[in-house]
């Protein structure tokens, strides 16, 4: 089972990740902003849940 700790760090991990994704899409030209940038919004959406739900876990 893990522990408070490890999750923790996933918690951790996950904000990095999301970090990054964004700042890939920040960065993206404008022809590349329709097919790339949706799927990095969706990437990073469902990064967001699950840091939701990592947390919430963590708050029981």
């Amino acid at each position: 089972m893990a522990t408070n700790a490890e999750l923790s760090s996933a918690s951790s991990r996950l904000n990095e990740l999301i970090d990054r994704i964004a700042e890939i899409a920040g960065g993206l030209g404008p022809a590349d902003r329709d097919d790339i940038g949706s799927e990095l919004f969706e990437i990073d959406r469902t990064l967001r849940s699950a840091k939701r739900r990592l947390e919430r876990l963590l708050d029981h």
